[in-house]
């Protein structure tokens, strides 16, 4: 019923040649015979002679393709699309309306644009209920009606859209609208219009609560209903009407308005199914109507695509080969660059590899000399000391009186023989040579324990557990120096060092809770030896990890491959 009532709206606003939608002038068309094809459609569409509106719209569309007139095919399609409406076909007038606006909007024709979404509107808000959508196109048609300075399509616009807000019970967001009506449609309105905007003034006051003035616009679109024929008006009226009076308890009033509601819907059904069978006989035109379109369309789309495609052809292979320039200039740029890269990782490599030689030769040579200046120490000096103290002590024991001066080269070569001995353990611990690794560190806490700070030993490997000697000298010396910066840099009252066995690799963790340091500076604390500890343990094909901070103390985690 309402969509009914929309269209006959939509009929004589939009398709009267002298006022409408579908009046243009001559200047407005590239031909004369395009203009005449044009109107003639219109004219037989307001007659309701849709079969023959088809037709010429065929032939309007045919030519306007041919011709390659843009605004005039939007013509042809609106006019389609119209036709599609009134023989109650909503899809397929969507389908035309949609082709309408693609070439309103290529043609960039504001007058075309204007019409065709306020067609759309239409559509989505009174065939699919979707009066978002609806909404949305109806909005685009109130840019254009501002744009072309269509005054009366302006006021028709803002109409639908005062209807499809309060048909939803939104009358906040029609409200703007139904006042911009009120105050221009006396000038920009349309006859047709008065019963609608009557109902629509009925509708708000009734949503305001003002019984007085609902009742004088409702009782006003009742007469301009009846006097002007417009039933689909004027059955929504009487629908509105009964509900008005049934919410004042106007009970009997309510019953007798909705009876009237029933007698008239009732009619427009019957002429509605009566419309249906009269046009059944022709919806297999229809069907072969929109084969011979689709064959105009794909001809036309062929020759167009050929045009096209000569036209194109050329700017692709010129395309093509600057593309093809571009990309060798840029394939020779990342060659060169890749190539420099390479270069230079490489002989960063070749640096590395030199700086791990020197390294490790270094490293090697420091413990080769630490082992014979240990085992000369031992072997001789300690000897010949320890000899020299037994001949003094024999010299002694012989004189009744010993010789102060004797007394004294004895203090001195015992202390001689002690700081030897000293040293040549600091080279080579003999605990480390005679019972390994695990014994020599678990001696070492113990020996670096005193008063200011306690180190903690913890291990999960046997003390007697042995592995290769060189590969126990080297672990020992890189725990010996963590213990030293410990002692010497930390402030820690307690260090503790952990040792675990995991997969043939020695896994070793030493933490204290001294002051710690900034691990970004690392590389300039050359006095803490860590980058020499780093060296040692890359050497045994280890990882070394630090965590520190300020105040919270230093962890240092180890891994180390076994060797046997």
């Amino acid at each position: 019923m309402l969509k009914v009532r929309i269209f006959l709206l939509a009929v004589f606003l939009l398709f009267t040649v002298n006022t409408s939608l579908f009046a243009q002038r001559k200047s407005d068309w590239k031909t004369d015979a395009l203009y005449e094809e044009y109107v003639q459609a219109v004219e037989l569409l307001n007659t309701e002679e849709h079969e023959k509106s088809l037709i010429f719209c065929r032939k309007l569309l045919e030519k306007a393709i041919l011709t390659q007139d843009d605004a005039a095919t939007g013509y042809a399609y609106n006019t389609i699309a119209a036709n599609f409406d009134a023989l109650s076909e909503p899809q397929k007038s969507l389908f035309y309306y949609k082709k309408a606006l693609y070439y309103a909007e290529k043609s960039k024709n504001n007058k075309l644009l204007n019409w065709v979404f306020n067609n759309l509107g239409n559509i989505y808000c009174f065939d699919k209920k979707d009066y978002e959508k609806g909404i949305y196109y109806y909005k685009q048609s109130l840019y254009y009606s501002t744009v072309t300075k269509d005054s009366s399509q302006l006021v028709l616009t803002q109409l639908n859209i005062a209807w499809a807000y309060f048909d939803i019970k939104e009358f906040k967001k029609g409200e703007e609208y139904i006042n911009f009506i009120n105050q221009h449609h006396p000038k920009h309105g349309d006859a047709t219009t008065i019963t609608a905007l009557k109902l629509l003034n009925g509708m708000y006051y009734n949503y305001k609560n003002d019984t007085v003035q609902a009742a004088t616009f409702f009782k006003q679109a009742i007469n301009e209903g009846i006097k002007n024929e417009e039933r689909s008006d004027l059955s929504f009226t009487f629908q509105e009407y009964s509900r008005f009076l049934f919410k004042n308890k106007q009970y009997k009033e309510a019953y007798l308005t909705l009876t009237k509601y029933d007698s008239l819907n009732e009619l427009i059904k019957i002429e509605d199914k009566l419309s249906k069978v009269n046009t059944t006989g022709i919806n297999l035109q229809i069907d072969e109507y929109k084969r011979e379109l689709d064959k105009i369309e794909s001809l036309y789309r062929n020759k167009e695509e050929l045009l096209l495609y000569e036209k194109s052809r050329n700017k692709k292979v010129i395309g093509i080969m600057i593309s093809l320039f571009i990309i060798s200039i840029i394939l020779f740029y990342f060659f060169f660059q890749n190539t420099k890269l390479k270069q230079k990782s490489k002989l960063k490599d070749i640096q590395r590899k030199i700086q791990d030689n020197i390294i490790n030769a270094s490293i090697d040579g420091q413990e080769s000399e630490r082992k014979k200046i240990a085992e000369f120490l031992h072997d001789n000096i300690s000897a010949m000391l320890s000899s020299a103290g037994m001949h003094l002590k024999v010299l002694s024991s012989t004189n009744a009186v010993v010789p102060e001066e004797l007394i004294k080269t004895k203090s001195i070569l015992e202390d001689a023989h002690d700081r030897v001995r000293d040293l040549s353990h600091k080279l080579l611990p003999t605990l480390l040579v005679r019972f390994g690794l695990f014994y020599a560190i678990e001696d070492l806490c113990e020996k670096n324990s005193n008063t200011n700070i306690h180190f903690e030993y913890l291990s999960t490997i046997s003390t007697k557990t042995r592995y290769n000697e060189k590969f126990e000298m080297r672990l020992y010396f890189i725990i010996c120096e963590l213990f030293n910066n410990i002692a010497k840099h930390s402030d820690a009252t307690k260090a503790q060092i952990e040792m675990t066995f995991v997969n043939h690799e020695i896994m070793i963790l030493i933490q204290d809770n001294g002051r710690g340091f900034d691990t970004t500076k690392m590389l300039t604390l050359e006095g803490f030896g860590l980058n020499q500890i780093k060296a040692r343990i890359k050497n045994l094909n280890g990882d070394l990890n630090i965590k520190s901070s300020s105040k919270n103390g230093t962890s240092v985690k180890i891994r180390v491959p076994i060797l046997y």
